[in-house]
């Protein structure tokens, strides 16, 4: 009996899906036929004979032409209809959005360059799950509906070369919108404050929008806001003072009332208790201001000096040294000296292999000379140092909290100091106390790769070929470093567009290698993945990996022209585009204006994502990425070569 009752209710569960499904499937084969006769105006062959929309076969088994489904439950993800001539038709929204099958499925919908009316545009948020909405070139008039503003998980909205006008409802609440084209419209108002920082494409031209160009918003070029009379402010040249100007010549075309006697007086007499005012601020101001230079000097001078405390023993024994007959070369490196703790303690700068450093370089006239602060960092802070003598400009590293003893640092130093490789930037000197630590390196007038990546933003020219070249650099100096110093277990750990240098022949050079221990590279894992690594062989090399991640994301800085912030976390950016496949929108726009590779800008973004992989098992070794990277590089050449070989012979 039990058999029987368990038997009846399997049927009865598989004949309601059944039913279900058929049901679904019929409701949604008629909502798209009638969509269709709705924008064709029931003109069935607009599509062609063999476009499979009747009502006798199915849209997802015998595909529809424009029509997308999901193979696994031949449910309707993408409507794609564009460039016919819908111009007698019109779109409802609500016929296909109040269709559940279909709205709940549904994440693209074209119908560019269709010609088309509108009508029930509001109810477009009923498809709640669109991430594209390709609205352009049709007919559609009146204000946008509020109900756009919630379509949260949009990622692209063209609305172009329409007739909307009316004020934009509040789009950026969608946080994850990619791109945004409006042009060729009647639009009003102000433009929203957009993430611009997460936008690859924007365009509101041809319009008549007004005010103030939002923050970050000419980050656009003045392309993208063009013929918009009211609109002022960067990037365009119009300021926004300019559009007062009619309505103050207005004012001053009308006659003036006389003023009397005690108005005069009056008015003189709040002018001069203003002015007065001012005055006494202005010298608050600046009274403050030279307190707290003064301040900062002191600070500044007070705290060089720690580093500089030099124990009256010590002088006694570097005179003694120097009565014996010890060369100058042999205090240098023996300079360093144990207490019993084990604990070294460099009572002077340790000069390094540098012939201009070598010659007359004391720590004494780094604490003389004039230094400027160029940054601060989680490790410590930099200062460009301009010494006289010798003549030379440097960057000093301060370093604190570095929980290293002074032999330790020591031996570290002359390790470095042995393996070299022309892109990794080599210490010239450097010093060791109790309170701290200095390493002098020389200083790289190009600037860092981070300002050239910034300098995009303002127009600076970083061609691919620059950008390949300095990528293949870099893979290849940590490559060196990674095979000559993994036994010692000391990789770099804060790899950063920050301390790539370029030197004089803009080649790329990694600075401030090593300066973190295996236990404190660890611990910063440890922050960003919540695990720490037990210090063994196999966590050792996961922490190498973490160089292979952070030039992954150098090499993602490169492609899509973006930085690396905490306003943006690049990598996660660029997986959630490359999901979405658009992996074009992913490139920094200049590079595909130049004209580069996209097959070697794909391949090179294919490296890049196997370096960001979560798991530091499934990236490459940072050998097998510098050959991928060099390969990459060296194509790129040989197609230049032939490039400038075919129009020589031309």
């Amino acid at each position: 009996m039990n058999r029987v009752l368990t038997f009846a209710l399997l049927f009865i569960s598989f004949f309601f899906i059944f039913d279900t499904t058929v049901c679904d499937e019929t409701v949604t084969r008629d909502a798209l036929l009638k969509f269709l006769a709705e924008v064709s105006n029931n003109n069935s062959t607009i599509l062609g004979t063999n476009s499979g929309w009747n009502s006798t076969s199915d849209p997802c088994k015998d595909k529809w032409h424009g029509v997308t489904c999901k193979a696994k439950t031949l449910s309707v993800e993408k409507i794609i209809l564009d460039g016919y001539d819908f111009s007698s038709g019109t779109f409802d929204a609500a016929m296909i959005c109040n269709v559940k099958p279909i709205a709940h499925t549904l994440f693209f919908l074209s119908l560019k360059n269709g010609l088309l009316q509108g009508k029930n545009i509001d109810s477009i948020d009923k498809c709640k799950h669109l991430r594209h909405l390709v609205l352009g070139g049709n007919r559609f008039s009146g204000s946008i509906p509020q109900s756009f503003s919630r379509l949260n998980n949009l990622k692209r909205l063209d609305i172009s070369n329409n007739r909307l006008s009316g004020v934009l409802p509040d789009l950026s609440r969608i946080s994850g919108l990619i791109e945004f084209e409006a042009q060729n419209n009647q639009l009003s108002g102000e433009i929203p404050e957009f993430d611009f920082s997460n936008l690859v494409a924007f365009n509101v031209s041809f319009n008549n929008f007004s005010g103030l160009i939002p923050p970050e918003g000419d980050s656009f070029p003045v392309s993208s806001y063009m013929e918009n009379p009211l609109l002022c402010g960067s990037p365009l040249a119009r300021n926004c003072s300019s559009l007062s100007e009619d309505s103050e010549s207005a004012d001053h075309d009308k006659p003036k009332r006389s003023l009397s006697r005690d108005e005069i007086l009056m008015y003189s007499g709040y002018f001069l208790i203003g002015l007065a005012l001012v005055l006494l601020i202005l010298l608050c101001v600046y009274r403050k201001r030279k307190q707290k230079e003064k301040k900062k000097k002191e600070s500044r001078i007070e705290a060089m000096k720690k580093v500089a405390t030099v124990d009256h023993d010590s002088t006694t024994t570097s005179m003694d040294q120097s009565k014996k007959g010890v060369s100058n070369s042999d205090i240098s490196s023996a300079v360093i000296s144990s207490d019993d703790s084990n604990t070294a303690v460099s009572q002077s700068l340790v000069v390094l292999t540098s012939p201009e450093a070598n010659n007359g370089l004391r720590f004494e006239d780094l604490l003389k000379a004039p230094a400027e602060l160029l940054g601060r960092g989680k490790h410590g802070s930099t200062y460009k140092v301009m010494c006289d003598n010798p003549k030379m400009t440097l960057a000093v590293k301060r370093i604190k909290d570095w929980s290293i003893t002074g032999s330790e640092f020591k031996k570290r130093m002359q390790k470095l100091d042995k393996i070299r490789h022309p892109n990794v930037l080599p210490a010239v000197a450097f010093y060791s106390s109790r309170q701290e630590k200095l390493l002098v390196y020389e200083y790289q007038n190009n600037g860092s790769l981070l300002l050239l990546l910034q300098g995009i933003q303002t127009g600076q020219r970083f061609h691919w070929s620059s950008r390949l070249s300095i990528a293949a650099g870099i893979a290849d100096a940590l490559a060196f470093m990674h095979q000559e110093l993994q036994h010692d277990r000391i990789a770099h750990g804060n790899l950063k567009s920050s301390n790539i240098f370029l030197n004089n022949n803009m080649d790329p050079t990694i600075s401030e290698y090593g300066l973190m221990s295996i236990a404190e590279i660890n611990t910063t894992t440890a922050s960003n993945s919540h695990y720490v690594f037990p210090i063994t062989n196999e966590s050792v090399e996961a922490i190498f990996k973490e160089d292979v991640y952070a030039f992954g994301v150098i090499l993602l800085e490169l492609l899509t022209g973006k930085v690396q912030n905490s306003g943006i976390e690049l990598a996660s950016w660029v997986v959630s585009v490359l999901r979405e496949e658009w992996t074009v929108e992913v490139f920094d726009r200049t590079l595909i204006q130049e004209g580069a590779s996209e097959e070697r800008m794909v391949n090179l973004l294919q490296v890049a994502v196997k370096c960001v992989n979560h798991s530091h098992e499934a990236r490459p070794s940072i050998n097998q990425v510098a050959l991928m990277v060099t390969t990459i590089r060296d194509e790129d050449d040989r197609s230049i070569d032939v490039s400038a070989s075919t129009s020589s012979i031309i």
